[in-house]
């Protein structure tokens, strides 16, 4: 057929003309072509690459507008039954009127593109400087075959030579496509210039890179040539590399040291990392820190514990007197330790005031059961990252404080104080309380991860000890985990039995002064402890009597010394303490509370005053929210019962009522004074005084009801020190009594009531 010619489909492969290709087909329809091809088409086929490779069954649109026609020079069988053709194009043509054979082989008509008038000057210009820049980039690139030099040496055609380098250079598919689709020669060879000025330019950048590449391998050869003979020199010498030393340091303690695989496969790629680190990059003090504390870590290391519970009660009662509920938790463990040493250690928390000695008590615990001791204070914590690390990735990172005191105790079993839970704050910054939860939960600390250390270490050894001063103020979350042990208030006989015992013993070995010469007599000890300290625990006593003892000094008067009231104040002054409670004759409307403040117990005076008005209520004496609704409380449960008490109806609509809470600098806080507020309005109204020798506490009712109150020890313990002589408790009290020491219930008149009325009865009916 005249002008009619079958097609192969060649996907990502173009022939140009004067372009020869060598294929090896293994398509069965490719191998029907090709021998259809030189049986019926004298050897000649239309080779056409649609545009989209990736498409299995091209349409007859995704094929391009021109194709090359192009001679089968030669063909081979090959024993894989794969089909080895030699293909050489011709020229260009375009195509038409597709239609299948019977071999299901492609048929098309196709016209000779011929190649349309061009400016001869210009086409020499553009052919010699084609052959310019082809040398150009041939000579540049030593890997390029300068076989196409002599192909093009001898061709003035320029359609010819457009062709032959665009089939040499490594142009991509879509862009040579378009080298076959224009057939002017010249615009041909003129985007050929501009494709290699673009390849001699990626050539010159390379070989920029590759100079610098170079160069960086020279310094690097040449810096570890004369490392190693540094090396070789210092052995010679006897002396080390520092970095060298470090390595086999680390290295050494990596196989002397008890890891888990874990730990211990992050060891070594620390040290790798810290060996091939270069000297002078920053980052090499930071992989060094890092080794630093991971090797310093009590991975696997455990101390042995006092097990005996003799040895440990005897070490307790030397170091504290009293405290018999916090010493007989610490027996408690360390008996059910001694039957099952994988229980799990509790978390104690000492709640009480301060200066009664949480802390100190915590230490003898840590001596007496040879335990290392650590101490941890969270007051006004609200960074949780001081608790567990900063992350390696910020400048200045180090481990959170459990990390510390496991650094500092070097024992994974530690007794850790985490002292004033009770003020920590939760803000933007974090929330320290949740962090601390997963530091004491038993559940959860086993596993523990510290965000600089980056691996999990079992805290469950750790016996940690909280304090707090409020049981309120402990965040929830923790609150229902911990075992709380209340210490309370000591009494004056507590505080003597302590300034005897332990105080000035250890006042008289500070000032290097034998006990013979000075000494205290109980009376003497108790008048300093009433008129000159006011707290709950021994701190301020210990101060005023090492102000004894150093006035003394100065004195020098160390010899044989007598302290009799009269000296006492030529030394500390007149007493800075006087009873509130016993100040004044008896007055109408004036009544003791107990109360329990940050000192401890208190007696707290409450006075009331009625005048002309409209039934205005005026508070004073820095009250807080929960105290002025027991006030309304208090006043309503008068209002309700007038009859019963024999108060006028109109009286309370003609008067103004004026309550005071004495010592002002105090805030009161709490429902506990209800019924010392309802006497003081009583006693006002009936004209009654109330002995200052009386005290009372409970939470009255609407219905008149008096029910209990926290801080019962503190609160007695402050009436014994006010020389109060009766006080009026909520029988709903009643066992906690049983945890009050003898001396004060004996010292005491106690007297429990239910209801309001009974107390009404002892104070207005008798």
């Amino acid at each position: 057929m005249k002008n009619s010619l079958p097609i192969l489909l060649l996907k990502s492969l173009l022939i140009l003309p004067n372009q020869e290709v060598k294929l090896e087909l293994n398509n069965d329809l490719s191998k029907n072509v090709v021998l259809f091809s030189t049986e019926n088409y004298h050897s000649e086929l239309l080779v056409i690459s649609p545009k989209d490779q990736m498409e299995e069954m091209p349409d007859v649109s995704d094929l391009p507008n021109v194709a090359v026609v192009c001679k089968v020079k030669s063909k081979i069988e090959l024993p894989s039954g794969n089909l080895r053709v030699t293909l050489r194009g011709l020229f260009r043509a375009t195509i038409k009127n597709l239609k299948n054979t019977k071999n299901e082989a492609l048929i098309c008509n196709y016209k000779k593109l011929e190649i349309p008038e061009y400016n001869e000057i210009e086409a020499l210009a553009t052919k010699k400087k084609l052959k310019e820049m082809l040398f150009s980039y041939v000579k540049n690139d030593s890997s390029i075959s300068n076989s196409i030099l002599n192909v093009i040496k001898d061709v003035e055609d320029l359609n010819k030579l457009t062709d032959v380098i665009a089939a040499f250079l490594p142009i991509p598919f879509l862009k040579k496509l378009e080298y076959i689709e224009q057939m002017n020669p010249v615009l041909r060879g003129q985007k050929l210039i501009e494709e290699l000025k673009i390849e001699i330019e990626i050539q010159d950048l390379e070989a920029q890179l590759e100079e610098k590449i170079q160069t960086g391998l020279e310094e690097n050869q040449k810096e570890f040539i004369l490392k190693e003979k540094l090396r070789v020199i210092q052995e010679e010498l006897g002396s080390q590399n520092e970095k060298e030393r470090e390595v086999k340091n680390y290295n050494q303690q990596l196989e002397a040291g008890k890891f888990k695989n874990q730990v211990k496969n992050k060891l070594k790629n620390e040290i790798k990392k810290f060996e091939y680190t270069n000297e002078m990059s920053p980052e090499l003090s930071n992989i060094r820190n890092y080794l630093d504390w991971m090797f310093s870590l009590p991975w696997e290391t455990t101390s042995p514990d006092e097990k005996h519970l003799k040895n440990i009660i005897k070490a307790l009662d030397k170091s504290h007197y009293g405290m018999k509920n916090a010493k007989n938790k610490i027996i408690e463990y360390i008996a059910a330790k001694n039957r099952n040493p994988e229980i799990i250690a509790p978390i104690i928390c000492f709640v009480g005031p301060a200066g009664v000695g949480k802390t100190s008590l915590a230490k003898s615990m840590a001596l007496s059961l040879n335990k290392k001791f650590y101490k941890i204070s969270v007051g006004g914590l609200n960074d949780s990252s001081v608790l567990n690390g900063h992350r390696r990735t910020y400048l200045g990172a180090n481990p959170g404080k459990i990390m510390e005191a496991l650094k500092r105790c070097g024992t994974n079993n530690p007794l850790i104080l985490i002292d004033e839970v009770d003020k920590m704050v939760k803000d933007y910054k974090g929330d320290p309380a949740s962090v601390l939860l997963d530091i004491l939960d038993k559940n959860q600390n086993k596993c523990f991860i510290d965000h600089y250390i980056e691996e999990e270490f079992d805290l469950s050894k750790i016996l940690f000890i909280l304090t707090a001063n409020h049981v309120e103020n402990i965040p929830v979350e923790l609150y229902d985990r911990l075992e709380i042990v209340y210490l309370n208030s000591y009494t004056v006989l507590e505080k003597i039995e302590i300034a005897k015992r332990y105080l000035l013993p250890e006042i008289y070995q500070n000032h290097l002064i034998e006990s013979k010469n000075i000494k205290f007599s109980d009376a003497l000890l108790k008048k300093i402890i009433i008129g000159y300290t006011k707290e709950a625990g021994v701190r301020e006593l210990e101060r005023v009597l090492t102000s004894i003892i150093r006035k003394l000094i100065v004195l020098g008067e160390l010899e044989n010394v007598k302290l009799t009231n009269e000296k006492i104040i030529a030394l500390l002054g007149e007493e800075k303490y006087i009873s509130e409670s016993l100040g004044k004759s008896n007055v109408s409307g004036k009544v003791n509370a107990l109360a329990v403040t940050n000192f401890g117990g208190r007696v707290l005076p409450i006075e009331a005053v009625f005048y002309e008005g409209n039934g205005a209520l005026k508070i004073t004496g820095m009250v807080e929210q929960m105290m002025t609704e027991s006030i309304k409380v208090a006043l309503s449960y008068l209002m309700a019962n007038k009859d019963e008490y024999g108060i006028s109806h109109t009286f309370f609509k003609k008067k103004d009522l004026h309550l005071h809470f004495l010592e002002a600098s105090i805030k009161k806080e709490g429902p506990s004074a209800g019924v010392a507020i309802t006497t003081a309005m009583i006693s006002l109204i009936k004209n009654k005084a109330i002995s200052p020798k009386y005290a009372m506490t409970g939470e009255i009712t609407l219905q008149g009801e008096v029910k209990k109150i926290g801080g019962l020890k503190e609160k007695l313990v402050s009436a014994l020190n006010e020389n109060v002589e009766k006080v009026f408790i909520p029988l709903e009290n009643h066992n906690d009594l049983t945890t009050i020491p003898s001396e004060i219930k004996n010292a005491l008149e106690i007297i429990e009531v239910e209801d309001y009325k009974e107390i009404y009865q002892h104070l207005f009916k008798n």
